[in-house]
């Protein structure tokens, strides 16, 4: 057996040959290797997770994302609290929440969902919340002032008509409504969720759809502690969490509810709910009882999705006519879904959401 080396001694033709095709192999292999790293789904998505992730300029870094915006009030200058998550030029969606009193935790699952969308989103507490300011003035619980703020808050984080996706829930879905009707031009999408246009037509959907469907017996010692004014009584939050909770705002049982869920009724402040809600929580009886806008909606011509769930406390076909009733809409029914059909039919919601995003963004909508 030849000693290692010797053919190439003798033959330096055949060495240089053999050079070649190590050579030629290893560049073969590597755009083999770095076409299909490429083409597959982790690879792919490399580039805008880069993009999605960089905070270039970005004033927000150190803390996290996390920003406290000075609002102007008739009372006085308060902050509110928003916080940032990724970053992405032409899609940025402003999240309100719902109460009035509710903070922006109930919210997270978003977290699970746009970050892999490359859809940049900033969570939000509405002065009163958790995490922004609460004042002790009752003037302050007024829907004008809040889409006044809403407009500071959007300036604050310099969004506009080229990138600016203005969604709501519940209570938010109203107050997304009500910027809409004044603001429309700077925004590039609006997003309506499990709301109505309508507070009389939700209460009559409550007397006549919601409440006959229950337990009578359960009804009327509900409505016992209703007429006495004794909505702080432990018995009556149970009668509802177990009679009426599980059943339209969120279907599952109440041991398997999600941490940010229970977070979020934990910090809800009553002293907001209330004034503009009412106590009662089979319908509303505060400064929004007269609110319906179902005569405005045609005005709002920015791409509107309206969702709506079947399970609702809010009437979904309502909600499927007002997607018709604006100018440019969409309807996304989550056929196994409650008022927080963002946990309870998670998949359908998100999957609807986030094409609705990516269809405006891309110019298919």
């Amino acid at each position: 057996m030849p000693r290692s080396g010797h053919w190439q001694s003798r033959s330096p033709w055949l060495a240089c040959r053999w050079r070649f095709i190590l050579k030629t192999k290893t560049v073969v292999f590597v755009s083999l290797l770095l076409l299909f790293g490429c083409s597959n789904h982790s690879g792919s998505h490399s580039a805008d997770s880069v993009n999605y992730l960089d905070n270039t300029g970005r004033d927000d870094v150190l803390s996290g994302g996390v920003k406290m915006i000075p609002v102007k009030t008739p009372k006085g200058t308060f902050r509110v609290w928003t916080k940032r998550v990724g970053n992405n030029p032409t899609m940025k969606v402003l999240l309100l929440h719902g109460g009035p009193d509710f903070s922006h935790e109930v919210l997270e699952a978003f977290d699970s969902y746009f970050p892999a969308a490359s859809i940049e989103y900033y969570y939000y507490d509405q002065l009163g919340s958790y995490y922004s300011d609460q004042p002790d003035d009752p003037d302050l619980w007024d829907l004008p002032r809040f889409v006044e703020e809403v407009e500071q808050v959007r300036q604050a984080l310099g969004l506009d008509e080229e990138n600016f996706y203005l969604y709501g829930i519940s209570w938010g879905g109203l107050l997304g409504i009500e910027y809409a009707l004044k603001y429309q031009q700077n925004l590039k999408g609006l997003i309506i969720s499990n709301m109505m246009a309508s507070i009389p037509a939700y209460n009559e959907y409550a007397e006549t759809v919601i409440m006959p469907a229950m337990d009578q017996a359960v009804l009327a010692e509900i409505k016992e502690y209703e007429a006495a004014g004794d909505f702080s009584n432990p018995r009556y939050m149970e009668l509802l969490l177990e009679h009426h909770y599980v059943e339209h705002a969120l279907r599952m049982p109440l041991e398997e509810w999600p941490e940010p869920v229970n977070r979020g009724f934990k910090h809800m402040n009553p002293d907001v709910y209330i004034p503009m809600q009412g106590p009662s929580e089979l319908g509303a009886s505060g400064k929004l009882v007269e609110w319906d806008r179902t005569g405005d909606l045609d005005e709002i011509s920015v791409p509107t999705l309206v969702i709506g769930a079947r399970h609702d406390t809010m009437d979904p076909e309502h909600m499927e006519w007002m997607a018709g009733a604006v100018q440019n809409g969409r309807y996304l029914l989550c056929p196994n879904g409650s008022h927080l059909a963002l946990y309870d039919d998670q998949e359908t919601y998100f999957d609807g959401l986030i094409n609705f995003v990516h269809d405006v963004d891309s110019g298919r909508f």
